[in-house]
């Protein structure tokens, strides 16, 4: 991870690892903040101040909120609290949509 690079696209095969390989990078964020040694040949990114993860699905069926819905309103939150220093991971955005529409709120979010 270098500093200037603002943003990183993983994409790949159904099973192929994405969100395993998300969540391993936000845990040796963590680990390598806090000095701890990390599983690599070597690491270099910078300071982050704030890690968001929006990672998975969920719904609040009983608040009347679709997993689309509560995923919308968590990726709001991270827009809205996240600045340049930060960690942002979101995995499947705009999951249960078309394919157009996905790719909508992805680039809608990454904008």
């Amino acid at each position: 991870m270098e500093a200037e690079e603002r943003v990183l696209l993983l994409t790949g095969p159904n099973m192929g690892g994405k969100s395993t390989l998300l969540k391993q990078t936000c845990l040796l964020v963590i680990l390598a903040q806090l000095g701890c040694l990390v599983p690599a040949k070597s690491y270099s990114a910078p300071i982050f101040d704030q890690i968001f993860c929006r990672i998975g699905a969920s719904d609040r069926i009983l608040e009347g909120k679709s997993t689309f819905y509560v995923e919308l309103e968590e990726t709001k939150r991270i827009i809205t609290k996240a600045n340049h220093s930060s960690l942002v991971v979101i995995d499947e955005l705009g999951r249960g949509t078309s394919t157009f529409d996905g790719m909508a709120i992805a680039e809608a979010v990454l904008n």
